[in-house]
């Protein structure tokens, strides 16, 4: 998997978490596709959708399958500050960070191997997000949910 589609998986998985993919969030990764090349030539909408079809198929275990993708993949410390970037932005999208969102940071956070140091120089005000957890290596998901197709053109 190259890491255009890492990164949007993160999204895509940072903004599932919590059980809700909010329009703010959908809104968000458009922003992301307009300022920068971060998906590359991914047909992001697409990708999106089939990434819903997988987790409403599989629930947890999608999400523990890229999960293992982070830990296995070699990263720079620049992708792996991108990917932090990201799941952080996604967590605060929509206005509301839960703890659920926050706890799935905590579990996503062992699988890079940047240290927190390098990461509070970027991100100075996020410590919170690297504060130990407890029992930080379990994370529910309730496999019943079932999201719908996003459409790319809705206003929001």
């Amino acid at each position: 998997m190259d890491i255009k589609e890492i990164y949007l998986l993160t999204a895509f998985v940072c903004a599932a978490c919590d059980g809700e993919i909010a329009p703010k969030e959908v809104s968000l990764v458009k922003e992301m596709c307009n300022k920068s090349d971060m998906f590359g030539d991914l047909d992001v909408e697409a990708k999106l959708n089939e990434y819903v079809a997988a987790i409403n198929k599989h629930g947890i275990r999608f999400i523990n399958d890229f999960l293992r993708v982070l830990e296995s993949t070699e990263l720079t410390n620049q992708e792996q500050l991108t990917i932090v970037r990201i799941a952080i932005d996604m967590i605060e999208a929509d206005g509301q960070i839960l703890y659920s969102e926050v706890k799935f940071f905590k579990r996503l956070r062992p699988c890079l191997n940047i240290s927190d140091e390098e990461i509070l120089k970027v991100l100075p005000d996020k410590e919170d997000y690297l504060l130990s957890d407890i029992r930080t290596t379990e994370y529910s998901f309730d496999d019943n949910i079932q999201f719908s197709e996003i459409k790319w053109n809705n206003p929001v």
